[in-house]
């Protein structure tokens, strides 16, 4: 037993969003990327810490901090980061405002990919710029990217292409020949790049690597601005803690810029999480990593025996992006809730006839939930 990811905690009543969306019911959720499990012991000393002292003021990010995640991405990836490159942030979602907010003109579209995590898809509402999105495509069992659709709109003169990488909902992690295709085409057509990469923990098989768009050359990292968290790897989301990786001094001021007045600055308990997480969790994500590896093996063997379902495979994230389109289902996400199980609707993603599973939970839930699922599909035939 593991003693970090096998224990089954109760988050009912605690204003769980994922556990209140379905309060007085027997719906398992398994929809928001949220893990249900504790984070790691050192982060939540560090919490204990900063509660015991007593006074939670204003707060600076520390000099030792930005070093400690410079340091990380270079050892990680062989990224060499400056620390004067980091801009703390409240959340990844708020990077992306920012930049769609900081960056072209008013009238110049956006571009994103579809299927996509919903925030993508909805930073057109907020900013007031058109919003263009291009469906990926489906090769060997994979989604990537259609790099000829992606041209043909890139020559059509937009300011900011946004990209997830490695990719919600679809799990793929792209290779270095997609990634370098990408910032080529993007320095052709002279395109920002924004690249949410707050899953690049999560690569579930030790052959793979995740590559940072920005790492690629200096002419990627010049017209890059990365969006990552300790948040979705150490599963403290609801402390607000996120950064913007710009090595290009322009773009960070004018990124600064944008963010005075909206967007706070990270609190106090999530700078300490993200220290503390940063520091020293490296065995504790290790294990996190290979135990969701496991998951992401049961479901992939249990979903795809399901008939009508198809999940193509996962290499990275905690996230099953099932194809449910030949059940024939209308409702997919109803008809699964009606059996016990509460799944994210494609629709919102930009793809009806898919749902989304989160596998980020204890083994026996996860079983649980994959078996109301097959009694589901059973009662149906």
């Amino acid at each position: 037993m593991n003693p970090f990811f096998d224990p089954v905690i109760d988050r009912t009543h605690t204003h769980s969003m994922k556990w209140e969306k379905y309060e007085g019911t027997d719906i398992l959720p398994m929809w928001v990327a949220d893990m249900d499990f504790k984070a790691p012991p050192a982060v939540l000393a560090a919490l204990t810490k900063v509660i015991d002292h007593g006074v939670l003021g204003y707060t600076l990010v520390s000099r030792d901090l930005n070093r400690i995640v410079a340091d990380r991405l270079t050892a990680l990836y062989g990224w060499a980061v400056e620390p004067d490159w980091l801009v703390w942030i409240p959340g990844v979602v708020s990077g992306l405002n920012v930049v769609c907010r900081a960056f072209g003109k008013q009238d110049q579209p956006l571009v994103t990919t579809t299927p996509i995590y919903p925030p993508f898809l909805s930073v057109s509402d907020h900013c007031g710029k058109p919003l263009i999105t291009l469906p990926m495509i489906r090769e060997s069992n994979r989604s990537t990217l259609d790099f000829d659709a992606l041209e043909r709109v890139f020559q059509t003169g937009p300011a900011v292409f946004l990209f997830c990488s490695p990719y919600n909902p679809c799990g793929t992690l792209f290779t270095r020949e997609e990634l370098e295709h990408l910032t080529t085409l993007c320095e052709t057509y002279d395109i920002l790049l924004c690249s949410d990469e707050i899953h690049s923990d999560f690569v579930l098989d030790p052959e793979n690597r995740h590559i940072p768009t920005a790492s690629l050359s200096e002419a990627a990292a010049q017209r890059t601005i990365t969006l990552m968290a300790p948040s979705k790897t150490y599963n403290i989301p609801g402390l607000g803690c996120a950064f913007a990786v710009i090595p290009n001094a322009g773009l960070r001021t004018r990124f600064k810029a944008a963010c005075k007045g909206i967007v706070p600055s990270v609190n106090l308990m999530g700078l300490a999480a993200a220290k503390a997480a940063y520091d020293v969790c490296d065995d504790w994500l290790s294990q996190l990593v290979s135990y969701l590896a496991e998951n992401r093996n049961t479901v992939m063997k249990q979903i795809n025996e399901l008939p009508g379902c198809r999940l193509d495979p996962i290499t990275a994230t905690y996230l099953a992006w099932i194809d449910v389109r030949e059940t024939g289902l209308t409702d997919p996400v109803r008809f699964f809730e009606e059996h016990g199980v509460g799944l994210s609707d494609g629709s919102f993603f930009g793809s009806p006839g898919f749902v989304r599973l989160n596998f980020g939970c204890p083994a026996t839930v996860l079983e649980k939930g994959l078996d109301r699922m097959a009694q589901a599909m059973k009662r149906r035939t």
